[in-house]
């Protein structure tokens, strides 16, 4: 089994997670005005990236553009992946490839933990990727326990560019926000980004 393989109802079985949901978990961060260039970023490429529909499309021409700019908002003291392979636990099919990884650490060389935001990206609708995002979340939790430097919340996101749902897993207990934030909250959806990388907690 891999990350894609997971359905929601499935990793919360295996792995035996308690489930919150909640709508606007996130409502009380703080926006954060995006930059004039990925707002000139964002004007030109949602719609083709829209007329494309296609999982690559959307992931490189939008979810990229808004996670580069989180990148250059904390001045690179963080990193960023974009398809790298993250095989954790092949026992408990925590393996695969994830579409994008935050990195607390600013080694953009390599994978350093502490891994701290999973992002899946979808075609259609973000909340067929809750599943896999979650099996990358526990994944993001093992490794940063192996390597020693265990924090005690991980976030993760799926989204098709257009639309982002917004996960929290501290433990066991998985919260997830049923809030979908289009795109054109790109200063919302920056600012629970930020929070994430900032709260480490």
């Amino acid at each position: 089994m891999a990350y894609s393989n997971f359905t929601l109802e499935e990793v919360l079985t295996t792995f035996q997670l308690e489930i919150v949901e909640s709508i606007d978990f996130f409502a009380n961060i703080e926006p954060v005005t995006p930059s004039p260039d990925l707002s000139t970023e964002l004007r030109k490429k949602v719609p083709v990236a829209a007329a494309i529909n296609t999982e690559k499309a959307r992931s490189e021409l939008i979810v990229a553009n808004v996670l580069f700019e989180l990148l250059e908002q904390f001045d690179h003291r963080i990193s960023f992946f974009s398809g790298i392979d993250f095989n954790v636990d092949v026992e408990n099919g925590l393996t695969g490839v994830c579409d994008f990884l935050i990195s607390l650490s600013p080694m953009q060389s390599f994978l350093q933990a502490p891994v701290i935001v999973l992002v899946e990206a979808k075609k259609d609708d973000p909340a067929p990727g809750l599943g896999q995002c979650v099996a990358e979340m526990l994944a993001a939790q093992r490794f940063n326990a192996e390597k020693g430097n265990d924090i005690p919340c991980i976030y993760g996101a799926a989204t098709t560019g257009t639309e982002w749902k917004f996960l929290k897993l501290k433990g066991n207990c998985l919260s997830i926000d049923i809030t979908v934030y289009p795109i054109a909250q790109c200063d919302k959806i920056l600012g629970i980004l930020s929070s994430m990388v900032k709260q480490k907690a």
